[in-house]
C-alpha cells in the first residue's frame, strides 16, 4: 500500500465487501428456496468456481422439489 495514494485504501476494501454482498444476498436467497444449503452462496465469489456452482444449480434436483417431481 506504500505506492497506493491515501484516498483509494478505504474506498477500494469498501467497494469490494459491497460488490461481494451484491453477489452473495441474491444466491443466499435462490439457494435456500431451492432447498439447498444457504452457505453455498459464498462460494459464488470464488473465480472458476462461482461458473461450477451455476451449473450445479440449474441442473441438480433440487431438495424442495422431491416428491413433486413429474415422470
Amino acid at each position: 500500500m506504500r505506492d497506493m495514494p491515501m484516498d483509494m485504501v478505504i474506498p477500494g476494501p469498501f467497494m469490494m465487501l459491497v460488490f461481494a454482498a451484491m453477489i452473495i444476498i441474491p444466491f443466499w436467497i435462490i439457494f435456500t428456496k431451492a432447498g439447498h444449503s444457504k452457505w453455498l452462496s459464498l462460494l459464488m465469489v470464488v473465480p472458476i468456481v462461482n461458473v461450477l456452482m451455476l451449473y450445479f444449480l440449474a441442473f441438480s434436483s433440487w431438495p424442495v422439489h422431491k416428491g413433486t417431481e413429474r415422470k
